[in-house]
């Protein structure tokens, strides 16, 4: 179910989980801003899910109050995760999904990584 991503931070939502390993996860990389780890209902060859350490709801919440070096890490962290799974020569898909409107569903800041197939067109016209 969509989420209203104005709402406050949920500490109870399941990426919370993730990170406090409350609930185990595939990791794939890990740093001092962001965690990554598959995603348990994959939607194309390679879908990775990248979430920041500290505690945002969205996208907007996280440009507005994460510092320089949160951003700066989490951005790189997204880029290192790609790299590493050797999606770049062929293209990826990044996807943050804000609101109910875009069908965000978990109260925590994610981006998913596609790729290792083609992806075909985002929004069919």
């Amino acid at each position: 179910m969509p989420i209203d991503a104005t709402l406050p931070y949920d500490d109870a939502n399941i990426f919370a989980k993730i990170l406090r390993g409350e609930i185990p996860s595939t990791k794939v990389y890990e740093d001092e801003w962001a965690f990554a780890f598959e995603d348990i209902n994959p939607q194309a060859e390679i879908h990775t899910l990248v979430i920041p350490k500290g505690r945002y709801v969205s996208w907007d919440d996280f440009s507005a109050k994460a510092s320089d070096a949160e951003i700066g890490g989490f951005v790189r962290a997204v880029g290192t995760v790609a790299r590493a799974k050797g999606l770049v020569e062929l293209g990826y898909r990044l996807l943050a999904n804000i609101g109910a409107h875009g069908g965000q569903e978990v109260s925590h800041l994610h981006v998913h990584i596609f790729g290792g197939q083609p992806l075909g067109r985002m929004i069919s016209a």
